[in-house]
């Protein structure tokens, strides 16, 4: 089973295969992905890199978290789950604004 990272604050430069490159240095990476606008294409700033084994996951996060890429400091840490993150998706309980009212 594969050990996602979360990678922030990449230069927009940064590639797919630019960030394998750098994470292959802590291990068999499995993948690595920067996120992508939809619509322009561009680099959003942050990535995923799945490594092969916790212990590679780890060694990257203590070689890479807080360290220069291409220019800038990234951010390093094991991803959440969409459960751990809050993410996306309709909440529950009381909607927000005004209630809709009839003019009529």
């Amino acid at each position: 089973m594969a050990h996602k990272l979360f990678v922030g604050g990449l230069p927009f430069s940064v590639t797919s295969e630019r960030l394998r490159e750098v994470f292959a240095a802590a291990g068999v990476v499995e993948s690595a992905t920067v996120v992508t606008d939809t619509g322009t294409g561009r680099s959003r700033g942050f990535g995923f890199v799945e490594m092969a084994t916790a212990e590679e996951a780890q060694e990257a996060v203590t070689r890479f978290n807080g360290r220069d890429l291409d220019g800038r400091q990234v951010k390093v840490e094991l991803a959440k789950s969409p459960e751990q993150s809050g993410g996306g998706g309709r909440r529950e309980g009381p909607s927000r604004g005004r209630p809709r009212t009839s003019r009529w």
